[in-house]
């Protein structure tokens, strides 16, 4: 690391505040299903992780939470239609505060379906895509497995977000 331009070298890890039930390391616990859900749905932005030829992808997005379906809207020919529909593919979001050793990470996992012919209807606001493009059609991923995990106490992880809806 001490080569690297702009760097130093290794950074010393910030002194961790005392928390009584692990003695000064922060406590690594699994979120139940409904605690995960609540985060998930709370998020605006996030990553779809999925195969393609060249091995696995990481795409972030925005997206929004409909029923038990993440909706992300993409392009009609790109890496989230080509490689996301019909497959298994996951989604994950999270948040991370390296000051305070704390951080939650949520994934949901299942089959992602192409919607071509988006339904009329649904409130679209918190769709409105952050990249520019035809970004017409909309990638649905309808969970059967979400699953998180927070590290440290005491804190209301979706609180935390950086960006956030209010829960729906």
């Amino acid at each position: 690391m001490a080569d690297v331009p702009g760097r130093a070298g290794p950074r010393t890890l910030p002194r961790a505040r005392p928390d009584p039930e692990a003695e000064g390391v922060p406590v690594l616990r699994e979120l139940d299903r409904d605690e995960c859900e609540r985060l998930l749905r709370r998020g605006t932005f996030g990553r779809v992780v999925l195969v393609s030829p060249r091995g696995p992808e990481i795409v972030p997005v925005n997206y929004t939470v409909v029923g038990a379906v993440v909706v992300v809207r993409t392009t009609p020919d790109g890496t989230l239609v080509r490689y996301g529909a019909d497959r298994a593919i996951a989604f994950e979001v999270d948040v991370v505060d390296d000051a305070q050793w704390q951080g939650w990470s949520v994934v949901a996992r299942g089959v992602g379906v192409l919607v071509t012919d988006p339904p009329a209807g649904l409130d679209r606001a918190w769709l409105r895509p952050w990249a520019d493009g035809d970004r017409a059609v909309e990638l649905h991923l309808p969970w059967t497995e979400l699953t998180g995990r927070q590290v440290g106490a005491a804190w209301d992880g979706a609180d935390a977000l950086w960006s956030r809806r209010t829960a729906r």
